[in-house]
């Protein structure tokens, strides 16, 4: 995950850390109670997909709609998810994977987290979400 870049110039790995440190954050500091183990492991495992989507002929097109399942995949392949670690990875991208909707507080906060990282990392494209 570090030699793929995600947005800008961050990489991958840096990018789902800073995911995951935002959403341990929301979680902690308005008090919603998603259980921070899943939440972390959800969160950090949510672009596990080890390709980079920046190059042309990658084996993925149409990347933001395909990378949940295919990230899903890799992790599962590794680890013993939850459900609910589950639902973060399959869901992180919605509404763009209109389908794959975000089932608890959970996958609701890394979704958001994403989306707010993704927005950060894009504009600023030097640093990571500052968290």
């Amino acid at each position: 995950m570090k030699r793929f870049i995600q947005h800008g110039r961050i990489s991958t790995y840096e990018h789902v850390l800073s995911v995951t440190r935002f959403s341990f954050y929301l979680n902690r500091r308005l008090h919603l109670g998603a259980s921070d183990s899943e939440l972390v492991r959800g969160a950090f495992l949510h672009d596990f997909y080890l390709y980079d989507w920046h190059i042309s002929d990658s084996h993925e097109r149409l990347h933001g709609f395909h990378h949940p399942s295919v990230a899903l995949k890799n992790a599962m392949r590794l680890y013993t998810l939850s459900p609910v670690e589950q639902n973060i990875i399959q869901s992180h991208m919605w509404p763009l994977t209109l389908f794959s909707l975000p089932k608890c507080r959970a996958a609701v906060i890394v979704c958001l987290a994403d989306k707010i990282c993704s927005t950060y990392e894009t504009l600023v494209r030097s640093n990571p979400f500052p968290c």
